[in-house]
């Protein structure tokens, strides 16, 4: 069907990317916004629902939209959206639902924003034909994905990878969430500008930190505390999973001249079997391709679900 369009929304803690592409994931048009995280969930989703209405007016005006793929931060079920605290009252909404409402009654399928990345490295990036495999999301926060018979694995509750959970040593076994700091308040896009900013308050932003690093000692001391607890972690994973090969995206690729040669010694110094490490084949916006597959995976289940209604087979 020629005329028939499939919308991606990427949800982040900062920014809302939409996209409107056809059935076979080409990317017809595309807008960044801001979040409103000050503004808190409702407002951030309603300036999403905005942002898309009027890019389906302006790329593909009269067409007909079959499905909505969204990723997003936390991991999201029927209810709510659980382990969201980058927006007030992320947790609240019902994505499915609420998009659903907006858009028609399209299908809607929505996924955490990591995994839809992972998916997509997977069937088209730097992870395919690997198995199994890992993809590191470097960006504002830190999650990861495992992939294994080319299947991005979910967990029992949808929170499979959610490393920046982790505990960052023995003193905080047998202490909660709300007594210990997770490593990702340590160890994230988010951690590291806040590190650097103690140490070098002018600092504005992560291209100005990477590139200071090799004349400032100080700021280069920033830098590898943080790459020395990621490679611990990240070394711990890859004993548990033994992939094929680790493919990294988000933000800090941007400078992974610095980064990657700092992970795969820690890689190949620890690991009985290294995996090769590399860029993630879409380092910064697979979470936007990946919700557009998932929006051409719902449209495809619809039509298909039309063609046996018309051809009168039980379903």
């Amino acid at each position: 069907m020629p005329s028939t369009v499939v919308l991606g929304i990427d949800f982040g803690g900062t920014k809302i990317a939409v996209a409107v592409g056809d059935l076979d994931g080409n990317r017809l048009g595309a807008v960044t916004i801001p979040a409103a995280a000050a503004s808190g969930a409702a407002a951030s989703l309603a300036s999403a629902i905005k942002a898309a209405h009027e890019l389906l007016d302006r790329i593909a005006p009269g067409r007909e939209l079959a499905g909505v793929g969204v990723s997003t931060f936390g991991i999201p079920g029927p209810d709510g959206i659980a382990l969201a605290p980058a927006i007030d009252g992320w947790a609240d909404l019902a994505l499915h639902r609420d998009l659903g409402a907006a858009f028609g009654g399209v299908p809607v399928r929505v996924a955490t924003d990591v995994k839809a990345a992972a998916g997509v490295e997977a069937t088209q990036g730097a992870l395919a034909g690997c198995d199994p495999a890992i993809y590191l999301n470097l960006g504002t926060g830190l999650a990861a994905a495992i992939v294994a018979g080319g299947t991005v694995i979910a967990g029992r509750n949808g929170a499979s990878g959610e490393i920046g959970y982790n505990l960052r040593g023995h003193v905080d076994v047998g202490r909660s969430l709300d007594d210990r700091r997770p490593l990702e308040h340590m160890v994230s896009g988010a951690a590291l500008l806040a590190a650097a900013e103690r140490v070098a308050p002018e600092i504005s932003g992560a291209a100005a930190f990477f590139g200071k690093t090799a004349d400032d000692p100080a700021l280069a001391d920033v830098l590898d505390v943080f790459l020395t607890e990621l490679a611990f972690h990240l070394v711990n994973l890859a004993i548990a999973v033994d992939p094929q090969r680790i493919a990294v995206g988000g933000g800090m690729v941007r400078s992974w001249d610095l980064i990657g040669p700092r992970l795969s010694a820690a890689l190949n110094a620890a690991v009985p079997y290294p995996p090769e490490l590399v860029p993630a084949a879409f380092p910064y916006d697979a979470p936007l391709i990946g919700a557009l597959a998932l929006g051409a995976a719902a449209a495809r289940g619809r039509l298909a679900s039309a063609v046996t209604v018309e051809k009168g087979i039980p379903q």
